[in-house]
């Protein structure tokens, strides 16, 4: 393979990446990948002597990096937590919108006990990444629905959620849980488990 080839091939790779990161739904990953691409075609860019597209993909790099700097801090001030009651229409139009997604992780939830559910809704920049849905006795809550949407699933949503619970007077989560996807999020935000597969956290 000769020099220019490998060059125009390297070129390609950066376009494509760019790309494929438009078919993300995850905004991390859309954000990780734009940024590998964007980063290629500045490189190649600068090797044709295209200096404008090199500008341009590297204030797409930089532009990719705060954002994701923004999103994995979990005290960003975009973040907004909001108590959620028993039966609100918030709630119900959730569960309706990410129905499927939900019971991928929680198959044994009841939608119509969900839905009635009391909790917390996390919103970023006024877009609703995830609700805490369950039952509240004193300080302790029992966690029915613990969901991030699939845009904001590699963010720091769960960090912040359970950062700002003691505030509400919360200072303990438990679940009763066996999906293991579900339950290795839980074992990665802290949570000890105990007898009959109960999941506890201290917060």
């Amino acid at each position: 393979m000769n020099a220019s080839l490998a060059l125009e091939l390297f070129g390609y790779l950066g376009s494509v990446l760019v790309l494929v990161s438009m078919l993300m739904t995850s905004v991390v990953r859309l954000r990780i990948i734009n940024l590998i691409g964007s980063a290629i075609f500045a490189t190649y860019a600068i090797l044709i002597r295209s200096y404008p597209t090199a500008l341009l993909n590297g204030c797409l790099v930089i532009i990719n990096i705060y954002h994701l700097y923004r999103l994995r801090h979990a005290t960003d001030k975009s973040y907004e937590i909001q108590p959620l009651s028993a039966g609100e229409g918030f709630t119900d139009w959730f569960i309706h919108q990410y129905q499927e997604d939900i019971r991928r992780f929680f198959p044994a939830v009841d939608p119509v006990q969900a839905k009635n559910s009391e909790g917390f809704a996390v919103f970023y920049d006024n877009q609703a990444a995830g609700v805490l849905l369950g039952k509240r006795n004193d300080s302790n809550f029992e966690i029915l629905v613990d969901y991030t949407t699939p845009t904001f699933r590699d963010c720091s949503v769960g960090e912040y959620l359970y950062g700002q619970l003691s505030t509400y007077g919360i200072t303990q989560l438990f679940c009763t849980e066996n999906n293991p996807e579900h339950v290795q999020y839980m074992e990665k935000m802290g949570f000890t488990r105990q007898e009959n597969q109960v999941y506890i956290k201290q917060v």
